[in-house]
């Protein structure tokens, strides 16, 4: 059974960025250069990442646990892609990450349904993803939410960049 909270940095913070790393390298690792996903990782997942968002009160975060064990993650946190004129108080859906073996068991849906409305009670108006242009998979799990698709962006992965897509919903 999947259960869900938000989780504190004291008490859940270097459980959260193990999973958070390890879905990341699981997901995408092979794409890259190990310097180029040495460099992300560290900055990402390193003491001026993650862990720091999660101190943050500009962030939002929301986990899925089974048996104890982190399987998933949501986190929305301020706008910062260079989305085509956004409304004043949109926010991003920043990561959300599912590992692998819990892909179709529902836990994405939970994670998406509590980022959702965690925006929608907090007033914003928009909210915005980054999706890598080549993650089918994920393009259809936003689709069937409401986002569309509103433009390019790049997602730099140590030297090397990637092309993404802004996605949008209107709340």
């Amino acid at each position: 059974m999947i259960d869900y909270f938000c989780p504190s940095a004291a008490d859940h913070g270097e459980a959260l960025n193990v999973m958070a790393r390890d879905c990341f390298v699981e997901s995408f690792g092979h794409l890259y250069d190990p310097r180029d996903l040495a460099s992300y990782v560290h900055a990402t997942y390193g003491p001026d990442g993650l862990l720091r968002e999660l101190a943050d009160p500009d962030y939002a975060f929301r986990v899925a646990v089974e048996q104890g064990r982190i399987v998933g993650y949501v986190k929305l946190g301020p706008l910062g892609l260079p989305a085509p004129n956004p409304r004043p108080g949109a926010i991003e859906l920043r990561q959300l990450y599912v590992l692998r073996a819990w892909h179709g068991a529902g836990v994405a849906g939970g994670l998406m349904e509590w980022a959702i409305d965690c925006a929608r009670n907090g007033g914003a108006p928009e909210l915005y993803l980054g999706v890598f242009d080549h993650n089918h998979r994920a393009k259809r799990f936003y689709a069937r939410y409401g986002f569309e698709d509103v433009g390019g962006c790049i997602f730099r992965v140590g030297e090397q960049l990637d092309d993404d897509r802004m996605w949008r919903k209107a709340l």
